[in-house]
């Protein structure tokens, strides 16, 4: 099932509020959704942008697209979360131990070439 990211429209004529919702990609846009994750006032500006961050990372982690105005509209949201996101640094790897060389056995000389060529009485 594809899923979307993207803007349903509310609001009176002339004073619209966007809800920002999970859509299956073929839904009308202020169709059945499956969930809601947020709220944008565009007459106000966009500090009425409300968002569950940790929905919006879930819906985007199990492979849901934004529309291209929701991009557009939670860009300076996404770069204030990863500014504030706390640093996690990688541990250095570990160098790889080299493996010692097991000697070679001849080419006729396996266990049970050996049990053979030597009877035991």
């Amino acid at each position: 099932m594809a899923t979307v990211i993207r803007f349903s429209r509310h609001g009176s004529k002339k004073k619209p509020i966007y809800r920002i919702v999970v859509q299956h990609n073929q839904a009308p846009r202020d169709g059945k959704f499956i969930e809601h994750i947020g709220n944008f006032n565009p007459i106000k500006g966009a500090e009425t942008l409300i968002v569950q961050r940790d929905r919006l990372e879930y819906w985007l982690s199990v492979g849901a697209q934004m529309s291209d105005s929701v991009r557009t509209t939670l860009k300076p949201k996404l770069k204030e979360w990863r500014a504030s996101a706390p640093v996690v640094e990688k541990a250095p790897k570990a160098p790889k131990e080299k493996k010692a060389a097991a000697p070679k056995k001849a080419a006729g000389t396996s266990k049970k070439a050996a049990a053979r060529k030597s009877p035991e009485a």
